[in-house]
């Protein structure tokens, strides 16, 4: 009985918090289908009078949004995949491995994670421009290819796994690299769905790096395109709405799908240090 109290005190607490939060979500997807006039009128619209869906014909019609939309999904999945293969094997070699240096290098890899973006940026650009990637899909996917962050999350989720049956493979004959693609990534299924869904949300929504590295428009990405179209059509704002929404569908898509096993990933992975 004080378990069910104490559970309906958070969701008392929490709910009035995540209402608040769904409020400006819920009032862009109302303001994506108002037309322009009820969406400029002053007091404005908290409902619209019907349906109207110029906003997002005009977006879909744009020849460069469906570009945008693509260089953004290519960047993201890019970035998604190779944070699962190279996280998991830099997490496992600090994880079961044990070398010369292996703290000092773990410290280091995790000292880059304070390190502002913007102390990084200019080499990084500079790099960038050395490879001739400036103006490229490439100078947006090679800086995201692995993060510390997702090393890190998977060494410690490792660290929370039993090592028997690794050390029963071992003993079979198998590999290293067999242990971890047969045994344990399998296990490991939280901890990947967490790493995907964080580095599909930071890419996507990346806009000060593509600002950057981007300048011609077939390049941009979905946020970056959107900004610099913002800024030419300030009254369009039902299409400005409209491709919000499809911005943010897929983040929210993505993000419902791994729920279940993003906090499970997040408790687990704090175990062991």
């Amino acid at each position: 009985m004080n378990a069910r109290r104490s559970g309906l005190g958070w969701h008392l607490l929490l709910a009035p918090i995540a209402l608040a939060f769904a409020v400006p979500f819920v009032w862009l997807v109302l303001s994506s289908v108002m037309s322009d006039a009820e969406i400029n009128r002053f007091p404005p619209a908290l409902w619209p009078k019907g349906i109207h869906l110029d906003g997002y014909r005009y977006m879909l019609g744009n020849a460069l949004f469906p570009r945008w939309f693509g260089n953004s999904l290519i960047v993201a999945s890019v970035a998604v995949l190779s944070n699962l293969l190279l996280g998991a094997l830099g997490g496992y070699a600090f994880a079961r491995m044990r070398f010369g240096g292996s703290r000092l290098m773990l410290g280091l890899m995790l000292a880059t994670m304070v390190v502002p973006f913007q102390l990084t940026m200019i080499p990084t650009f500079l790099v960038m421009k050395w490879l001739g990637l400036i103006d490229t899909l490439g100078a947006l996917i090679l800086p995201s290819l692995v993060t510390p962050f997702a090393v890190f999350l998977f060494r410690q989720f490792f660290l929370s796994l039993p090592r028997e049956m690794e050390e029963a493979a071992w003993i079979d004959g198998c590999s290293r690299l067999r242990v971890l693609f047969s045994i344990v990534l399998p296990l490991s299924r939280p901890a990947l769905a967490t790493v995907a869904v964080l580095t599909f949300l930071t890419t996507w929504n990346d806009l000060t790096w593509p600002l950057i590295a981007i300048n011609h428009d077939t390049q941009y990405t979905l946020q970056l395109g959107l900004t610099t179209f913002q800024g030419l059509h300030h009254t369009k704002w039902s299409a400005v709405m409209a491709g919000n929404v499809i911005t943010v569908l897929p983040v929210l898509v993505a993000f419902l799908l791994a729920q279940k096993t993003f906090v499970q990933s997040l408790t687990s992975s704090g175990i062991k240090g």
